[in-house]
């Protein structure tokens, strides 16, 4: 049954180190059969005890307590000393010390079941917010990754979302200002507002407008004398792509993000943005408008999209990372591919060492699906 085959693999991963703990309390007695009289180890039975609360939950605690203990009685009685005032002494004083062990033990392990709780309600939080993307939206192939600078956090202050449109893809990348745990706030009023909007506005210079009062209007309401902040200190940059199932091309609006990276025919193109908006939230600074960019995105060729958390990597000399330069080798690798490569060059880089979020979209336009085909309505005669 699979019950008797996993249960003594299990209980031995459970005490392995109880065991393991449990030679040097046994040696304390059996050293002391070959040492002068004068010569008492009994003292180290509170090394192993105390090293034990590291890892050991209040059981294995206790079950090693009982063995020092024990331990202690065994090498009084091969000495004759049992009831001798100093081991009456020590074996109160491992006594009293094994049930502070206790407590302590006791406490830490109500202190990790709350914070595996906090944790767990900390990461369906942020699953929600920050839903993973579709591996395929209409003819786009997708592939992406995330690192927030927190390292027990999912995520921090950048931001992706996806919305499939009758026709077409609509897509968001954006960093908050700031970084980690703080900019969730704002985070969330982007994602929501983009979610809610990508499928009420018809073309992206209204979804755009729409976005900057949205969001305008939520960092007004989150700001003042209360907060320390008020609005304007605020801000989220932000390049929101279109992709119609039927063009072989793509739209973009930016408001003050770094601008993508169009991989085609081996050759990386930086997007011309030539007139970006303000950032999220400060668009009541700018009074002029601002019009999407259209550019060439036929079948094969790929979009890099990215937050500065990438192109502003430093390694150990304070270099940036020369992400173009190094794509120029990488223009024929597929999504899922490109976004590893560039994750573990990032690494190798940096030396492992991430001072700012970093989000990473790469798409890949394959050919456009067949238009659904309308019968005309047959006549009644």
């Amino acid at each position: 049954m699979p019950l008797a085959t996993n249960t003594p693999p299990t209980l031995w991963r459970g005490y392995r180190w109880v065991v393991l703990w449990s030679v040097p309390i046994v040696a304390v007695p059996v050293a002391d059969l070959f040492l002068p009289p004068d010569i008492h180890l009994a003292y180290l039975l509170v090394v192993p005890l105390a090293l034990s609360t590291a890892f050991a939950d209040t059981r294995r605690t206790a079950a090693l307590s009982g063995l020092a203990v024990a331990a202690l009685i065994a090498a009084g009685a091969e000495r004759h000393a049992l009831t001798t005032e100093n081991v009456l002494v020590q074996l109160l004083s491992l006594v009293l010390f094994s049930l502070l062990l206790l407590i302590v033990t006791r406490v830490r392990e109500q202190q990790q079941r709350q914070l595996a709780g906090v944790r767990r309600v900390s990461e369906a939080t942020q699953a929600v917010l920050m839903r993973p993307l579709p591996r395929r939206s209409g003819p786009v192939y997708l592939a992406s990754t995330y690192v927030a600078a927190e390292a027990e956090a999912r995520i921090g202050g950048d931001l992706y979302a996806l919305v499939r449109t009758a026709g077409a893809t609509r897509l968001i990348i954006g960093d908050a200002r700031g970084k980690g745990l703080d900019a969730i706030g704002d985070i969330q009023a982007v994602l929501g507002a983009f979610r809610f909007g990508a499928n009420q506005y018809s073309t992206l210079s209204d979804l755009a407008a729409a976005l900057d009062r949205s969001v305008r209007w939520d960092l007004a309401q989150t700001s003042g004398p209360e907060t320390a902040e008020w609005p304007g200190e605020r801000f989220v940059t932000a390049a929101v792509l279109e992709i119609p199932d039927y063009e072989p091309r793509a739209r973009l609006f930016s408001f003050g993000h770094v601008p993508p990276l169009l991989l085609h025919d081996g050759a990386v193109l930086p997007i011309d943005v030539r007139d970006p908006a303000p950032p999220l939230g400060l668009g009541a600074l700018a009074e002029s408008t601002h019009t999407p960019v259209t550019f060439r995105f036929a079948p094969g060729d790929r979009l890099l999209l990215y937050t500065d958390g990438v192109s502003e990597t430093r390694n150990e000399q304070g270099a940036f990372y020369p992400l173009v330069e190094r794509l120029t080798a990488w223009t024929e690798q597929r999504p899922e591919t490109l976004v590893r490569t560039i994750r573990e060059d990032l690494r190798e880089f940096s030396g492992g060492c991430h001072a700012d979020d970093m989000a990473l979209i790469v798409l890949e336009r394959d050919e456009s699906p067949v238009r659904p085909c309308v019968l005309p309505t047959a006549r009644r005669l």
